[in-house]
């Protein structure tokens, strides 16, 4: 996948469809109200709390109601604007949410969990703006991810992954693509969940075993507020080395129905979502998207070169009963593709990609259902299955200077997966808590893929397989809270791959202890290990005589030690800072099988395993993050977080290198302003936000450029792999928009700027056998992304 010739597509897009958008909408001004309505429940159980009173309590006089037998409340007629909200109940704590947007586009549908006090009648307070995390069990390197971050951030463009660019220890592999670094690991070692389940990698233009594409299929439209863990994670996280995205799903409104429509650079976006019928409770919720560069380049706007173009489709439909809980429908589906035709004269070749025609897709779905219900006052269960596809392939054509044609490069790999969970939690009382469950998963396969040998000039397999296997897992958990002060979990996760009898048996623990009401210190330990990508167990070894094996069948699970030291202190009620040190310790880190192979699977980006590999790698990562944030309070926040980290491996030869991704230190900002306008014009919202990312360059190894003149093609001097640092990274994005509240609607017009100095990050080099001379490759330049939406 071309990820620069995307981005360079994106920008071509941005300022064609930025002549042509205008914004006029200038009406009289009015008082807007709008419908808040939601459901509270028990953090741990989903039990509904009866009886709660709901507050505004930033308007004079208050607005209250307390919630039904149900947890339901409503209130109604509350101004359009920036509310905030106060929700108590005797035993619980109390929990404040601070600044949620109200418009008049929409209902404001709120989902609220409330701990219960360990001591009756001690007052505690708890700030869902403190991006504590949702999975009450996760004590280090969690955060809440929410939709409305999404929306806000600069250059996030409704993307969780790009928005995750804005935490400490998260690092862009590249601009034209969402993969993204977590303290030094691989792309690859990300999890990601859906209604706490596993699902295949939810991006367009993925690549096989990839953790990220080019752009999410998930719509912002779909999500609710979501976990991001970086490390030490909670027992009931497997199959992930990295990092966590568990991503949960926004209901449908239930009560009337909704539209949303929003049009830019990026695609065509219409949302529905409504109540099933008048009768019953459920309700559903739907996106379809269709890609602006696919339309314009079918019309010809774009011209020649290539066409590129996605679309997807994502639901949740909710069904809750009387008596049989709640039942739950969900999915997406994305279809991805890229096409790009050489030109047959040779006076148009400017480099030597210039001679390469290719045809790639990547088309990804799951479709799943839930059901969840609390069997009494003190447990829920939660079962879950999902069936998945992926459907990934690549072909290169290199043409020759008499314009004949070679197939340079075919990769083909097909899997599908089905899923089943089920997930108990027991709360014995306020001091203990216990949660467990199984996930199994019956996967099938059919990979495919063959390259052209510049040096042997004959086209070679590197893999070829076609088979099922699966994967179990299990875990348990226990949470103990003696005091308000201490909280203590513990527990383990297994992993067993049926493939070749590898299992993996791995505990974990944490402890957090609030020395005061504002400061609190952390620590977590967990072993962790992860399937590799299933590509890598079927790579062949090429033979002279023109044989070939199948080497890596017998990989072990990939392995690490995560060891996390956190500091957390609110500087007052809307100011934090988190200091976290952690320690991670890889092996069986799949590695070169020759004493001289200085080849880790830790270092891919994309490409396909061509190695025969051992298990017998190391590796190591460790640093120290520090984060100032200032939550959205008064019409503005910022985020400041800055990273010390090291990040390397080790081969069979013993000598402890660089990874790719040792950017060695990493700062970020975000941070952003809103103002209301004037009493005439109260319904407009203007929105300033911006990111600046400076990064150390990530290592590569040099180009032995003699070997490369002699084979026409790059070569690299993997004595000394990956000892020649890249350029630092320097990137600064921002974002401006205006959101209007008519009577019945909102509209909101949005520029997106990336890399708004057009600076020329360099991404890595390239031998060039037309120019004989090494070049440069670049990430992606100024791209705008304008947009219009419209909610109603």
């Amino acid at each position: 996948m071309n990820f620069l010739f995307l981005s360079k597509r994106v920008a071509q897009i941005g300022f064609l469809i930025a002549t042509l958008m205008l914004l006029c909408s200038i009406l009289p001004a009015q008082s807007l109200t709008q419908t808040v309505r939601g459901t509270v429940v028990d953090r741990l159980v989903k039990s509904p709390i009866t009886g709660a009173i709901v507050q505004v309590i930033n308007l004079v006089p208050s607005k209250g109601t307390a919630t039904d037998l149900d947890g339901n409340f409503k209130l109604e007629a509350v101004p359009v604007g920036r509310q905030s909200f106060k929700i108590t109940f005797l035993g619980y704590k109390e929990v404040i949410l601070s600044d949620v947007a109200v418009t008049s586009g929409k209902e404001v549908v709120l989902y609220i969990e409330m701990d219960e006090n360990v001591v009756m009648n001690k007052e505690v307070v708890i700030s869902a703006d403190k991006k504590v995390p949702l999975n009450d069990m996760s004590t280090v390197s969690a955060r809440t991810v929410s939709v409305e971050e999404t929306q806000r951030y600069a250059a996030a463009v409704n993307d969780p992954a790009r928005a995750a660019l804005a935490y400490a220890g998260v690092a862009s592999v590249m601009d034209g693509n969402n993969f993204i670094s977590i303290r030094g690991n691989a792309p690859n070692g990300l999890l990601w969940r859906m209604e706490g389940v596993e699902v295949p990698n939810p991006n367009h233009f993925s690549s096989p075993g990839a953790a990220g594409g080019g752009i999410s299929i998930l719509s912002a439209q779909l999500l609710a507020n979501s976990d991001f863990v970086t490390g030490a994670f909670a027992s009931e996280y497997g199959n992930a080395s990295s990092g966590v995205f568990d991503l949960r799903l926004r209901k449908g409104n239930n009560e009337q129905t909704e539209f949303t429509f929003q049009a830019g650079v990026l695609g065509m976006d219409v949302a529905a979502e409504g109540p099933l019928s008048r009768k019953h409770r459920g309700s559903y919720l739907v996106n379809y998207r269709y890609s602006t560069l696919g339309l314009l380049g079918k019309m010809g706007i774009l011209g020649d070169g290539g066409v590129t173009t996605f679309q997807d489709l994502s639901y949740n439909i909710v069904l809750p009963t009387d008596k049989y809980g709640t039942f739950t429908f969900f999915g997406f589906g994305g279809l991805s593709s890229e096409v790009y035709k050489a030109k047959h004269d040779s006076t148009l070749w400017e480099t030597d990609w210039d001679r390469y025609s290719s045809k790639f897709f990547a088309n990804t779905g799951a479709s799943g259902m839930t059901w969840s219900k609390s069997m009494s006052d003190h447990s829920y269960l939660k079962v879950a299955a999902v069936a998945s596809s992926t459907a990934i392939g690549y072909k290169e054509i290199y043409t020759l200077n008499d314009y004949t044609t070679r197939e340079t490069f075919f990769n083909s790999y097909a899997q599908n997966k089905f899923t089943v969970s089920a997930v108990l939690t027991n709360k014995v009382n306020t001091h203990h808590t216990f949660r467990s469950g199984v996930i199994a998963s019956h996967q099938g396969y059919k990979l495919n893929g063959h390259y052209y040998d510049e040096v042997d000039q004959v086209t070679k397999n590197f893999t070829n397989a076609n088979g099922t296997t699966q994967v179990l897992q299990a875990f348990t958990q226990w949470q103990y809270r003696p005091t308000e002060k201490l909280t203590l979990n513990s527990g383990f996760h297994s992993l067993y791959l049926a493939l070749n009898n590898k299992i993996s048996v791995e505990p974990r623990a944490s402890v957090r202890y609030a020395l005061t009401d504002r400061q609190s210190v952390s620590l977590g330990y967990g072993l962790h290990s992860q399937v590799l990508p299933l590509a890598a167990y079927f790579t062949k070894t090429n033979f002279a005589d023109g044989t070939s094996i199948t080497t890596n069948t017998d990989l072990d699970l990939l392995k690490a030690h995560h060891l996390v030291l956190s500091y957390d202190r609110s500087i007052a009620q809307d100011l934090r800072v988190k200091v976290e040190a952690y320690h991670q310790w890889l092996y069986n880190l799949p590695v070169g099988a020759s004493a001289s192979s200085t080849y880790s699977l830790s270092n891919e980006i994309w490409d396909g395993v061509r190695d025969s590999l051992v298990s017998e790698g190391k590796g190591r990562n460790y640093g120290l993050e520090v984060t100032f944030e200032k939550f959205f309070s008064k019409g503005s926040y910022f985020l400041w977080s800055g990273s010390l980290f090291n990040s390397n491996y080790k081969t069979l030869e013993g000598v402890w290198r660089n990874s790719r991704y040792n950017g060695k230190y990493l700062v970020t900002f975000t941070g952003g302003k809103e103002w209301t306008l004037s009493e005439k014009r109260k319904g407009r919202v203007i929105g300033c936000n911006v990111k600046f990312i400076y990064a150390g360059g990530y290592y590569d190894s040099p180009i032995n450029l003699t070997q490369s003149q002699m084979e026409g093609s790059t070569v690299y001097d993997e004595v000394n792999a990956f000892t020649e640092k890249m350029p630092d990274y320097f990137r600064t994005d921002i974002r401006v928009s205006v959101k209007r509240n008519y009577a019945k609607w909102t509209s909101t017009v949005s520029l997106d700027i990336q890399n708004v100095s057009n600076r020329k990050n360099v991404f890595n080099k390239y031998y060039d056998a037309d120019k004989n001379s090494v070049e440069w490759n670049y990430q992606a330049p100024l791209i705008p992304v304008l947009s219009y939406r419209i909610e109603f």
